[in-house]
């Protein structure tokens, strides 16, 4: 398959495959005389287990770690990720569920007791953490709470002002220019409390989504935000480097 036609299979851009070659990430079967890039079904094998790994939050760099191990099982990774999303899914159907009650006690529909009000929420860890950061490791993540937790009240200034900017942009496309110079804002300022490469960056914006905790705070300025977050500071990291 040509890159065009993987692309419109995935639902992913062409710049972002011919990223992906450039960093030895997703190479290509052969490259015509002409340049076209032709996939085969071992590399669109690959693609599909790079997305399973990106949904996870892993971070470009890691993915690449990973699946270049000599130590990598394909398998037993399919494994891990699919006990992972399960957990995922679980937590976001008790949660969707708690939200349909909300919905009608506001109503007046039925009354909830105080425990169905927090059905749902679970801030533990998932059960297959551990096994996943024994395995990949989770750098992302770590740097994320560690500068969560050493926030000055000016710095927690700056990010709700950075997030009501972006929020009033969220109607546009990700990738136009006043998403992404906000977008540029955000990772300047990261990058003054903290240590974030494009990467690490890529990674945090998908965790946005991935961990409810972060969804339900940064969607407080507005719904979806977390979701265009994820997907301007996607964009933002691909067209940096």
């Amino acid at each position: 398959m040509k890159v065009k036609e993987v692309a419109d299979l995935v639902g992913i851009s062409v710049r972002t495959l011919h990223h992906y070659d450039e960093i030895g990430l997703l190479i290509p079967k052969e490259t015509t005389e002409a340049g076209y890039r032709v996939y085969s079904d071992e590399n669109l094998e690959t693609l599909q287990q790079i997305l399973f790994f990106k949904e996870l939050g892993f971070p470009l760099k890691k993915i690449k770690e990973i699946i270049d191990s000599p130590s990598f099982d394909r398998q037993e990774a399919l494994e891990l990720q699919h006990k992972m999303l399960l957990e995922k899914k679980s937590r976001l159907d008790k949660m969707i569920g708690t939200i349909e009650k909300t919905i009608q006690q506001s109503k007046g529909e039925i009354q909830m007791s105080n425990q169905e009000k927090f059905e749902g929420f679970d801030f533990s860890h998932n059960p297959y953490e551990q096994e996943a950061r024994k395995k990949w490791g989770d750098k992302a993540v770590d740097e994320a709470n560690e500068n969560a937790k050493n926030m000055t009240a000016s710095d927690q200034e700056k990010f709700n002002e950075i997030y009501r900017n972006l929020a009033s942009l969220r109607h546009l496309s990700p990738d136009s220019k006043e998403a992404q110079e906000e977008i540029h804002e955000w990772y300047q300022f990261l990058n003054k409390i903290g240590n974030y490469s494009l990467e690490a960056f890529k990674g945090l914006g998908q965790m946005y989504v991935d961990d409810e905790r972060f969804t339900k705070n940064i969607d407080q300025f507005g719904d979806g935000l977390a979701a265009f977050m994820r997907d301007a500071m996607a964009v933002y990291a691909d067209t940096q480097k």
